[in-house]
């Protein structure tokens, strides 16, 4: 079943009968090279959405990649984040990315969420299923948690978009060999057999090797460590749209180095009680 969208969902989001905060901050930030130009978007679209005379604020750049947008949505609970996240992730990909089959990474805050999000993403007439079947149909579509991200193929990437579904915690560590999210797996060969070299990619480390003794055989004579095979590098090739739920809980140093590893292309965070210093595109 569809829900028809309130008029403050409909600010916040933008529709072709209203002005709204994402829409017009998605299509005002695309092409900008640093944070200077995203706070020009950024204080352009809340205008847009909240009123002229609307005074401006500053725009807090991601440190460790000031051109990625990450915009803060508040609304109160009960109030349909969710619903909003299923509708903003086709914003982000038509006027941001341009993407036609987006990759998302959406992370929650607890298992029980992470459980409760991805089954209404997947429950045929659930609204939240319904709004992302008003972008996509069914056979250009897959919800999947991330503890099954093995089972993605790489001819779906690019050809069906793809919302994962994880817990930060899932990806916030020290140390990367520790975490399944981040080890070598056999399986996403496939993914990354006719990628190009990049630096950004992580590669098998002396932590990984204690971890998976067998990838010694894969360093040989040249000494060279090989670009790791798991889920994490994916994400980063991809740059995935990511959607945070309850994200006041994420703003600490760990969690922006989640970021870096994974290079979003944007970031959207949702919530109804913001810290400081989110940037808060709408409430």
């Amino acid at each position: 079943m569809s829900l028809i969208l309130k008029d403050y969902q409909k600010r916040a989001l933008g529709t072709p009968d209203t002005d709204g905060a994402i829409s017009a901050f998605f299509e005002l930030a695309r092409g900008a090279q640093d944070g200077a130009a995203l706070g020009q978007a950024f204080n352009a679209a809340r205008r847009r959405a909240m009123g002229e005379t609307l005074r401006e604020i500053p725009y807090r750049p991601l440190k460790e990649a000031p051109a990625v947008p990450q915009v803060c949505i508040r609304i109160p609970t009960g109030g349909g984040k969710t619903l909003l996240a299923a509708h903003a992730i086709e914003r982000a990909a038509r006027l941001y990315t341009g993407a036609s089959y987006p990759v998302v990474l959406w992370l929650v805050p607890t298992n029980t969420i992470r459980t409760q999000t991805r089954d209404a993403l997947r429950q045929p007439g659930h609204p939240y299923r319904e709004a992302l079947l008003g972008y996509w149909p069914e056979d250009r579509l897959t919800v999947i948690d991330i503890a099954d991200c093995e089972q993605i193929r790489a001819q779906d990437l690019g050809a069906r978009t793809l919302i994962v579904v994880a817990t930060m915690q899932t990806l916030r560590v020290d140390r990367t060999a520790s975490r399944d999210v981040y080890a070598y797996k056999d399986s996403f060969e496939p993914h990354f057999a006719n990628l190009p070299e990049a630096d950004f990619l992580e590669r098998v480390s002396d932590a990984d090797l204690a971890e998976q003794p067998y990838l010694r055989a894969l360093i040989g004579r040249s000494g060279v460590r090989p670009v790791k095979r798991s889920f994490a590098n994916l994400l980063a090739w991809h740059r995935p749209i990511v959607m945070v739920d309850e994200a006041h809980n994420h703003t600490t140093p760990l969690s922006f180095e989640v970021f870096r590893r994974i290079r979003p292309c944007c970031i959207v965070e949702w919530t109804a009680t913001p810290a400081p210093d989110q940037n808060v595109l709408y409430q």
